[in-house]
């Protein structure tokens, strides 16, 4: 049993919740007890208990009927049933409907304690369990592809060792997921693995982010803070989009690299850290450091083992595996019932460029999923859910009636003078707002829309000099 559960107790005689709450409270735990099973419901409702205990015969409400009434609400709190009335009909009906154990009264306390804690660890396990089946299908690389299979070698060959990696490919294309894949089939993978997107942190806090920093060191500094390095002490530290690395702030890496050692903002001593650091991006670092924003030292210190993630469109084999993968998980999440997809369907995401890479496979899947009225998907649902002008003109066909548009916005205007970088910004700028207009200026979905993070849509809308409060006025 846990170090104290809550208990709810529930049965029509006084004395006997008065015996149960007593054995129960000197056992260690919280009892709260009540006479009736409307009531019950009610409490079930308002609190969390690791564990219910129910009579079944009473006056009104029987305890069967409570148990049917948590289960139709969704509440998966174990349940033990007692009766001093048993009979075998009762016990499979309350056995069907979830009970954990039925019990026959009068119950010793020892008994009733031994009962109770198996129930309790039974749930324990069955919540791991689903625990893990969550973290390994979020983190699960999915992939039957040729150029994944190399991929995957690439990893194995490189994983036990401390060498350093950089993982490079396309936006969208799994990089994260590639670094915690070497973690865990690393000799550090006991210990944490910790994440810094580099391009979503402003520049002033990077260091902080990083180091971490003292009380008082800076205004608004309130407390100690523990920073990315410190926390990944005997593990991995992942870091996302080096590329966007601030170049002071590179030099300062760069020593850490070198002498495993790290200072605080504010603190006065260095800290000796032991981390593996494994590093991302999407950009070509060698145009980088002869453009000077990337350092060279650094690069020869992170650019040890490379590994290049091949783009979707690379990799059209795994785009079936894909979709059903994301199709159980979304299901799951959300509670929805599963569906297939028809071979025209598969066919047509197969056809598809996907710019976007595996993250936009995922959001057109749950797009999908919520426009998708049957049990099997047909590709008439998956050419309303692509966007229209990102690719999907790779598979022709007239586009089905109530489709949804998704179209980049007209830039003629503005891309027929300037200098490339002029039109580009130009380019992102009209694409970013008109963008946030179709989604109502509603960030998140925007951002998604885009194959964005959040926090890196709006270091972008600030780097383009979008106001953003001005335009949800307009």
């Amino acid at each position: 049993m846990p170090a104290k559960a809550h208990i709810l107790i529930i049965d029509d005689d006084a004395n006997t919740l008065a015996s149960l709450a007593r054995a129960f409270r000197l056992a260690g735990h919280e009892a709260t007890v009540c006479d009736n099973a409307a009531r019950a419901l009610e409490l079930a409702k308002a609190d969390r208990f690791d564990l219910i205990l129910s009579d079944v015969v009473m006056p009104g409400k029987d305890g069967i009927a409570l148990l049917e009434d948590l289960k139709n609400i969704g509440i998966r709190t174990p349940t033990v049933m007692m009766s001093g009335q048993a009979t075998i009909e009762m016990a499979v009906q309350a056995t069907r409907l979830g009970a954990s154990d039925f019990l026959e009264k009068p119950i010793s306390t020892d008994k009733l304690l031994l009962t109770v804690e198996n129930a309790l660890r039974l749930t324990r396990l069955e919540e791991e369990n689903r625990d893990l089946k969550r973290r390994l299908g979020r983190h699960h690389i999915i992939w039957a592809s040729p150029a994944m299979r190399e991929v995957m070698a690439q990893v194995d060959q490189v994983a036990a060792s401390e060498t350093r990696v950089c993982v490079r490919g396309e936006t969208g294309t799994g990089k994260e997921l590639i670094a915690r894949t070497l973690h865990e089939k690393s000799p550090r993978r006991n210990g944490p693995f910790i994440s810094l997107n580099c391009a979503a942190i402003p520049a002033e806090l990077m260091e902080s982010e990083l180091f971490g920093h003292e009380k008082g060191s800076f205004t608004g500094a309130a407390g100690r803070h523990i920073g990315k390095f410190e926390q990944a002490h005997r593990g991995t530290l992942f870091l996302d989009e080096i590329g966007d690395m601030p170049i002071a702030m590179q030099a300062k890496l760069l020593r850490v690299l070198e002498e495993g050692e790290i200072e605080r903002v504010g603190g006065d001593k260095p800290l000796t850290v032991d981390v593996r650091v494994v590093v991302a991006t999407h950009r070509n670092l060698e145009d980088q450091i002869r453009q000077g924003s990337f350092r060279e030292d650094l690069y020869h210190r992170v650019f040890v083992f490379p590994i290049v993630l091949p783009p979707l469109r690379d990799r059209r084999e795994d785009v079936r595996l894909l979709t059903e993968n994301f199709t159980r998980q979304l299901a799951e999440q959300n509670g929805w019932k599963p569906k297939s997809f028809s071979a025209d369907a598969i066919e047509r995401l197969e056809g598809y460029s996907w710019p976007g890479n595996v993250r936009e496979l995922r959001n057109v899947v749950e797009r999908i999923l919520l426009l998708s009225s049957g049990d099997v998907v047909e590709s008439a649902t998956v050419a309303r859910a692509l966007p229209q002008s990102l690719g999907n003109a790779d598979r022709p066909g007239p586009r089905p009636e109530n489709s949804v548009a998704w179209s980049i916005p007209s830039t003629t205007n503005a891309l027929s003078i300037g200098t490339l970088a002029q039109r580009v910004e130009a380019f992102e700028r009209e694409t970013l707002l008109a963008e946030l207009k179709r989604n109502h200026h509603h960030m998140t979905n925007a951002a998604k829309a885009l194959g964005l993070e959040r926090s890196h849509l709006y270091k972008k809308c600030q780097q383009l000099g979008i106001d953003l409060r001005a335009v949800r006025q307009s």
